[in-house]
């Protein structure tokens, strides 16, 4: 629970049944999940549990992706590590934990990898406009200076974002650098879910490219793992926002359903060779590869346990239900 739900003295509406990966909500919802993780959890457990088989494809050659899901508040941007909250080594998210591993692997490989190369980059979706969170300059983080970030697809099908700046890194300094720059630059507001609401979906992208010698033949892997931090899925009428607060909730929330729809689309036996409708948010179309393409692809769903979160929880409890049933094509990166 927050600081907050603790002062309130709220009770537990989540019941975890030991030995399983199964938990109760209300006393009435059950839910399996591949994995299920109580509020005592620590960042490292949850990183070698759920993370780390992701990052092991990722080295490989593979795609992944890591979508945080669930209201403000239940622990997304700490858990996924893209917010700057750590201030111990044991609070460090996902994305501090990948980059030791990531950067440990080259080092332990050094002799088998002919040349690796690292490129990064952030992009942020605020009210339906895509924002680099990289671009130095302030005067570009102006909406009408932004450079245009645009939505392509290549000749085999793979999603592209266009005019994104992907900066090349050596060391992990650099990385966490970037990483604290674009979420300095990334819009965040007050609400009366959270202080500091994130009020736009984050993804914080890293490319790896690693040339190799196989029988005497050069062979090169190229995988991207895309980090997804998505904005607070809760009702608008919740966080008692008004103008552009309210504004951003009603684009959150339209992103949010769009991702539900194709999740639905995807993840319903009786409709998968239908038409999913990729195309009705920019949110769907940027993660298009990620949901039902080439990607290992994993959803943490946060839930908070406070009995006043209850109808939350139990909407994003479903929300990744359904996702559980999504099936992607993966193949490895290699040319």
């Amino acid at each position: 629970m927050s600081a907050n739900e603790h002062q309130q003295q709220q009770n537990q509406c989540i019941d975890f049944i030991p030995g399983t990966n199964q938990l109760t909500l209300a006393n009435k919802h059950s839910f399996t999940f591949d994995n299920v993780f109580a509020p005592s959890t620590d960042q490292h457990t949850l990183y070698e549990t759920s993370i780390l088989p992701l990052v092991h494809k990722f080295l490989e050659g593979y795609n992944a992706t890591v979508l945080a899901y669930g209201q403000t508040g239940s622990g997304k941007t700490y858990s996924m590590g893209i917010g700057l909250d750590a201030q111990h080594p044991d609070e460090q998210g996902i994305l501090q934990r990948f980059v030791k591993t990531l950067f440990d692997h080259l080092q332990q490989h050094k002799n088998d990898i002919d040349k690796s190369e690292i490129r990064v980059s952030f992009l942020e979706l605020h009210n339906e406009d895509l924002v680099d969170l990289l671009v130095s300059s302030s005067q570009t983080l102006k909406k009408e200076n932004q450079p245009m970030v645009v939505i392509r697809e290549d000749t085999n099908g793979n999603i592209c974002w266009s005019g994104v700046r992907e900066e090349t890194v050596h060391h992990p300094h650099q990385l966490y650098s970037l990483l604290e720059r674009g979420s300095i630059a990334r819009t965040t507001a007050a609400t009366d879910m959270n202080i500091s609401s994130s009020r736009s979906h984050a993804i914080f992208s890293i490319r790896l490219d690693q040339t190799k010698h196989t029988n005497d033949q050069p062979i090169t892997l190229s995988s991207k793992f895309h980090f997804v931090d998505l904005a607070g899925s809760e009702r608008l009428k919740r966080t008692n926002a008004v103008g552009n607060r309210a504004k951003e909730g009603i684009s959150i929330n339209s992103g949010l359903l769009a991702l539900g729809n194709v999740i639905s689309a995807l993840g319903d036996p009786t409709r998968r060779s239908s038409h999913v409708p990729y195309r009705d948010a920019k949110l769907t179309r940027l993660l298009q590869d990620s949901l039902g393409g080439n990607s290992q692809t994993l959803m943490l769903a946060c839930v908070s346990p406070a009995w006043s979160n209850h109808k939350e929880s139990l909407n994003t409890l479903q929300y990744a239900n359904r996702a559980r049933n999504i099936r992607n094509r993966v193949t490895v990166n290699e040319q």
